[in-house]
């Protein structure tokens, strides 16, 4: 098997604004693996939150690349991979993604199956689809309605909507607007951890009557104990998601909290997200499948995850300016899983991307 590597610059249709940070663009790279003539594909993103910058990225898919020369084919690498699960791995969980997603890719179509099939549901006849949902930044609130109406109006039925501005009341205002423009929307409300634990207890009660289905990661992570116990009094379902990174965060919130955002950057990919979903399955804590900003190639291998969540948050290709990648949709609202073989993505028009390959 032979791998090469790309980077590619995806800049945002306009900024996103979170509690924490502001984000314009991040690089993504491609990893390619090549055996018999196919090739199979996977993505990671730079991210500051998680310390991953493009150079890093590279080296570290570089090396993994070079180690899957010594397997005879794609398939075994997978198998290798499966029998170290759960041990220690010293690569970032974004890199231990994209290597599978692109294996996985690879046996796909090298066996003519789907991903979601390999990944366990032999018997599926149709491929996995859900309703995203659509982020709203931290905007005044008369931009966030206006986003919200279009939205609504092209089908999508569920927002999620930003919060952490310095003034609560600033959000509180943002999520009315969001309402009024969208009445018929499911809504959820993610903070990023900018609020103290005692300025959630005041406002969950708010954000409930103005009928928020569900919080993520309300206080800042690192005290998974303070969000389990903000869980068992809140009026509304708290998910966690910087607090709920691995699997032993996982189990330690299940049945703690009634959701986890599982994110294949963060966990290290499809099969690490499965074994996420089986732990806590019966607990009373559901799954929410999220992302990174990243292209339609990043966000396939969770599409072929949602029929096992709750909630899926795969927007992240709809929040960019040129998705270089197709395949998944999204544009109405639902994201949908391909029934061809691999991931079903496919590269747009060359011409349309710019990218630097070979070694770092």
């Amino acid at each position: 098997m032979k791998a090469t590597l790309r980077t590619v610059r995806l800049t945002l249709a306009e900024p996103l604004r979170i509690s924490r940070s502001v984000t314009t663009a991040r690089d993504a790279v491609w990893l390619t693996i090549e055996h018999d003539g196919l090739h199979g594909h996977g993505e990671a993103v730079t991210s500051v939150y998680y310390g991953l910058d493009t150079d890093t990225l590279r080296q570290r898919l570089y090396v993994s690349g070079r180690d899957l020369g010594r397997f005879p084919d794609p398939e075994s690498a997978l198998r290798e991979g499966a029998a170290q699960d759960g041990r220690p791995d010293d690569r970032p969980p974004a890199v231990t993604a994209a290597v599978e997603a692109a294996l996985l890719d690879l046996c796909g179509k090298r066996s003519g199956t789907p991903v979601f099939r390999l990944l366990g549901d032999e018997s599926a006849r149709t491929a996995p689809s859900a309703p995203t949902a659509r982020t709203i930044g931290i905007v005044p609130a008369a931009h966030a309605a206006a986003q919200a109406r279009t939205l609504a109006a092209a089908g999508f039925a569920l927002l999620k909507v930003k919060a952490g501005a310095p003034d609560p009341e600033d959000d509180l205002d943002r999520v009315r607007a969001v309402r009024s423009a969208a009445p018929g929307a499911r809504l959820l409300l993610d903070p990023n951890g900018a609020w103290t634990a005692e300025q959630t207890r005041h406002l969950l009660p708010r954000y409930d009557e103005l009928g928020v289905e569900a919080v993520e990661q309300p206080i800042a992570p690192g005290d998974p104990e303070a969000l389990a116990r903000l869980a068992e009094r809140s009026p509304l379902p708290l998910i966690a998601d910087e607090d709920a990174v691995g699997l032993e965060d996982v189990r330690r919130l299940a049945g703690r909290v009634h959701g986890v955002n599982v994110k294949l950057a963060k966990c290290g990919g499809p099969r690490a997200a499965l074994r996420m979903a089986e732990l806590i399955a019966g607990s009373g804590t559901e799954l929410m499948l999220g992302c990174l900003t990243a292209s339609t190639l990043g966000l396939a291998p969770a599409v072929h995850l949602t029929d096992r969540a709750r909630w899926a948050d795969l927007d992240g290709h709809l929040l960019l300016a040129d998705d270089p990648w197709t395949g998944i949709g999204g544009a109405d609202g639902v994201v949908r899983a391909s029934e061809l073989p691999g991931l079903g993505v496919r590269e747009r028009a060359a011409d349309e991307t710019r990218g630097t390959g070979g070694r770092p």
